[in-house]
């Protein structure tokens, strides 16, 4: 108990050093290069007031929850692709291992930009989907690829005796899914799902590249209107650190405490 603890105390200890260091670094640069700090202009960005007083959320703001909606669909959507892909890979049939195969490979093999802009310029305009909508099929796809060997990573942990006791009760393969193979397989792979969230909030900046105006393109904008690039862009990482940390904290909770019950 005394060494975590030590280990705890350490671990903090280092992240200060480091950060306290980053932010002498970039200060020392900022005095050679004659930049003059105007931090007072950004909380206007985070929360203003309108014409009748109230508060109301910044530009900031606004694009963090277009980047919040952004993700949580995809993710959805990128874990039901994630399941049938890995089942199709696991499946007895030909055509289906085939078809999850080539996915997997034209996805994985190719930068998640392009596929983006692929899918804006080029699915986008015969199918008449929204900018929203091709950033959420271009994210889902992506991330799914990946959420796919995570579940076919879980399924394949199961037992085999699980198969052959759903089998012996006359339960199809669909049931055995849904009722023996599929809880117990999310329960073990729920760190690295919720891992592969934390990828997939960071990968929705590249939406920006297709003007959504997430959180990353709301702090383009408004560098280019008052050229605070050094406070713009801090605050953004910042944004984005307070909502990947907690999530991050949540996923070592739950790994500690399956390999508890394990």
């Amino acid at each position: 108990m005394k060494l975590v603890r030590k280990n705890t105390v350490f671990q903090i200890l280092l992240f200060a050093v480091i950060m306290v260091g980053l932010g002498a670094l970039f200060y020392y640069n900022s005095v050679n290069l004659g930049y003059r700090w105007q931090w007072y202009r950004i909380p206007r960005y985070i929360i203003t007031r309108d014409n009748g007083g109230i508060l109301v959320p910044g530009a900031l703001a606004k694009g963090l929850g277009v980047t919040l909606l952004i993700s949580f669909i995809s993710l959805i959507f990128a874990n039901i692709i994630g399941l049938l892909t890995a089942i199709l890979r696991l499946s007895s049939s030909f055509a289906g291992r085939l078809t999850a195969k080539v996915y997997l490979e034209l996805v994985r093999n190719t930068p998640l930009l392009i596929q983006i802009l692929f899918t804006y310029f080029v699915l986008a305009p015969l199918f008449g989907m929204s900018p929203f909508f091709s950033a959420v099929i271009s994210l889902s796809l992506f991330e799914g690829a990946y959420t796919s060997e995570i579940i076919r990573g879980g399924i394949l942990a199961v037992p085999q005796g699980q198969w052959e006791s759903a089998y012996s009760l006359g339960l199809s393969t669909l049931d055995t899914y849904r009722y023996c193979i599929i809880p117990q397989t999310f329960r073990q792979i729920l760190p690295p799902l919720a891992s592969q969230s934390v990828s997939l909030i960071k990968d929705s900046a590249l939406v920006s590249t297709i003007a959504i105006y997430d959180l990353t393109m709301a702090g383009q904008a408004i560098i280019s209107k008052t050229f605070l690039t050094f406070e713009i862009w801090f605050v953004v990482a910042l944004v984005y650190l307070a909502v990947t940390i907690p999530i991050s904290v949540v996923i070592r909770s739950m790994e500690k405490r399956i390999s508890y019950e394990n």
